[in-house]
């Protein structure tokens, strides 16, 4: 019914940028905080990063601090800087009311994800 639509992902060499977008259909979400996961193959999803609903707090996870910007405008936005092997994933966006619900990966509302590939 609530749907997320991710798009940004591609394939990228070590080093570069990607900026990560996603957009709500149908409705609003209203005061829900909105933000990032990612999976790896064989791996338990990952929370990556977290905005609140007015866009005053952030949260990231340690890895990618310094690197990744999370940011709402019209559309959630992840800017990937400095680009590791390591990020490779399928990202997901995702919202909650809560960012502590999402900081222990855990969400109401998932898109379906979208692949970001980074060579060496």
């Amino acid at each position: 019914q609530v749907q997320l639509a991710e798009s940004g992902g591609g394939l990228v060499q070590a080093g570069d940028s990607l900026r990560l977008s996603c957009e709500v259909s149908r409705r609003t979400l209203s005061g829900y905080v909105m933000g990032w996961f990612r999976q790896a193959p064989g791996k338990e999803h990952e929370f990556v990063a977290a905005i609140s609903w007015r866009g005053g707090s952030t949260s990231y996870v340690d890895s990618v601090k310094g690197r990744f910007t999370i940011s709402r405008e019209n559309a959630m936005y992840l800017q990937m800087n400095s680009l590791k092997p390591e990020d490779t994933a399928v990202y997901y966006c995702a919202a909650d009311l809560s960012m502590a619900t999402m900081r222990l990966r855990r969400a109401e509302f998932w898109g379906q994800g979208t692949q970001v590939t980074v060579s060496s």
